[in-house]
């Protein structure tokens, strides 16, 4: 399991969620906080490309040896890309929750919700 840790270049969901700016595409994922609170992940039901998410709204589930949770979306927009690697290794949402355990790509259709989401010391502060 990785350390805790939240990066600086991050943007951040109170329900836990991450997202990395990029243009007008936003990978998300879930915090190392979440998958802590999950403990081992054993299943990742990957959305479809194409699906569209809104912000603050469920997207997919993650299935973990306590529980099945709502994965929620910190941004609008299309899915443009799905994880497909989680499918047989869901394990890289504990391992490296920031690196190979990222869940989608989103193509943004409101980039002012950005400003909504929290920095790395905001989200800390907030779990303190």
């Amino acid at each position: 399991m990785a350390d805790a840790s939240y990066p600086d270049n991050l943007k951040y969901h109170p329900e836990h969620d991450w997202a990395l700016i990029d243009g007008d595409v936003a990978t998300f994922g879930v915090t190392w906080y979440a998958q802590d609170a999950l403990g081992e992940v054993v299943f990742f039901d990957p959305p479809e490309v194409g699906t569209t998410v809104t912000a603050g709204e469920p997207y997919t589930e993650v299935e973990s040896v306590k529980a099945v949770s709502e994965v929620v979306a910190p941004l609008s927009g299309e899915i443009v890309e799905v994880n497909a690697a989680l499918g047989d290794a869901p394990e890289a949402i504990n391992d490296d929750p920031y690196g190979e355990g990222w869940m989608v790509k989103v193509r943004l259709s409101d980039s002012s919700e950005v400003g909504a989401l929290i920095d790395a010391a905001a989200y800390e502060a907030m779990l303190a």
